[in-house]
C-alpha cells in the first residue's frame, strides 16, 4: 500500500513537473535565450578588450621606440590618441612620456590631458591620486594658491599614501613665496599623519628645525 502511494506521489509530481515546463515553455526559452545572448557578449566583450588592449600596448610601444628618430609631432598626436583611450595602464605611460620628454608646450593642454586621467579613466584609487599629485607638481611653478590647493584637496583630505607628499609641496609653495606660515602649518601636518612616509616626515622635521627653529 505505501509502495502505491509513493508511486502515485511521484507520478503527481511529474506530472505537475510536465505541465509547469509545458505551460511556461515560452516564458523559459526566451529566458534561455536572454541568458546564452548575456554570455556571448560578455564573451565577445572580453575578447574586443584584450585584442583593445594589446593594440594599444603595441601602439605606445611603437611610439616609444620610433622616439628617437621618428616625427615627434606623429608620435605627440599618437600618446594623446592613447590617453584619450583612458587606458588604465598605457594612458598615465603616454601622459608621463610626453611630460618627461617635453613634447607638449601648451600647459592647457597638459592639464586637460590630466583631467582625462582623473575624471574619466577607470584607475585604481592611489594610481589616480598619484595622478592628482603629478597635476599639482607640474603646476607648482605657476598656479595660483587657490588653484593648487583645489588640485590637491582629495588628496589632502583623503587617507592616501600620497597625502605627505602633497603637504609637503604646499609646504614648499608656500616657502619658495616666503609664505613662512603657511609653510610651516603644512610641514607640521605632515607630523601628524599616522602611517606617513617616513622619508617626507624626516625631511619635514629637519626643514623645521633648520628654517623655523623649532
Amino acid at each position: 500500500m505505501d509502495e502505491e502511494i509513493t508511486i502515485i506521489d511521484s507520478n503527481t509530481r511529474n506530472e505537475k513537473i510536465k505541465n509547469f515546463f509545458i505551460k511556461n515553455k515560452k516564458k523559459l526559452i526566451s529566458i534561455l535565450v536572454v541568458l546564452i545572448v548575456t554570455l556571448i557578449s560578455f564573451y565577445s566583450y572580453q575578447v574586443y578588450k584584450n585584442g583593445h588592449r594589446e593594440w594599444i600596448a603595441s601602439k605606445y610601444n611603437s611610439a616609444v621606440i620610433e622616439y628617437e628618430n621618428g616625427d615627434k609631432s606623429r608620435i605627440t598626436s599618437l600618446m594623446k590618441e592613447i590617453i584619450e583611450d583612458r587606458d588604465k595602464s598605457y594612458s598615465p605611460l603616454a601622459l608621463f612620456f610626453l611630460i618627461d620628454n617635453n613634447l607638449l608646450e601648451s600647459k592647457e593642454t597638459i592639464n586637460q590631458l590630466f583631467d582625462i586621467l582623473i575624471n574619466k579613466t577607470n584607475l585604481e584609487v592611489e594610481i589616480k591620486n598619484l595622478i592628482i599629485y603629478k597635476k599639482a607638481l607640474f603646476n607648482s611653478n605657476f598656479a595660483k594658491e587657490n588653484d593648487l590647493l583645489e588640485i590637491l584637496n582629495p588628496i589632502i583630505n583623503s587617507e592616501s599614501v600620497w597625502k605627505s607628499h602633497a603637504l609637503y609641496l604646499l609646504a614648499e609653495y608656500f616657502y619658495s613665496n616666503n609664505e613662512n606660515q603657511k609653510a610651516k602649518e603644512f610641514f607640521n601636518q605632515i607630523l601628524t599623519i599616522p602611517n606617513g612616509n617616513r622619508d617626507i616626515e624626516l625631511e619635514s622635521r629637519k626643514r623645521l628645525n633648520r628654517d623655523f627653529g623649532e
